[in-house]
């Protein structure tokens, strides 16, 4: 299995935010964020396996800034690290004033996503081929957060 590079399953969102959208503070609600980020991730990990994906871990999700109401959100995903069946994705989300111009970076999310085939079961998916030195830390730090997923899942059986 030759595998994808992260750029091949990259996928990009982008919505603008209108009152709809707002919390009590004016500010665009954190779980619309949350919600794009997982559409972006998944659309992502889909691309990559070319199969249909479910989302079993939200990692973390970093809110950096908040999106206001009339800003143009952009989410950035791609598939930062590949196990057997499951796939991480990184999304990054940027808010730009369309006004202004000015582009602020709002978050940062990591979730992990199983690929299943036709029975729902869990199937194993393609390697991911790291490229660029960037990949390939990305990929160390997927390693490292998917170990430690790990431990803490075993940790909570106990």
């Amino acid at each position: 299995m030759e595998g994808k590079t992260p750029q091949e399953s990259q996928v990009v969102l982008t919505q603008v935010m209108g009152p709809a959208e707002a919390n009590v503070l004016g500010n665009v609600h954190g779980g619309l964020i949350m919600k794009l980020c997982d559409e972006a991730g998944g659309m992502a990990a889909i691309k990559h396996a070319r199969r249909p994906v479910v989302t079993v871990v939200v990692d973390s999700m970093s809110f950096h800034s908040p999106v206001h109401i009339g800003n143009l959100v952009t989410v950035k995903a791609e598939v930062t690290w590949v196990g057997r069946t499951s796939m991480e994705t990184r999304a990054v989300v940027t808010a730009e004033d369309v006004i202004t111009g000015e582009v602020t970076h709002t978050n940062t999310a990591y979730f992990v996503y199983v690929a299943l085939d036709e029975n729902g079961r869990p199937v194993p998916v393609l390697p991911l081929r790291c490229e660029t030195e960037e990949d390939k830390a990305r990929f160390e730090r997927g390693a490292q957060r998917q170990a430690y997923r790990l431990q803490q899942r075993r940790q909570e059986k106990v």
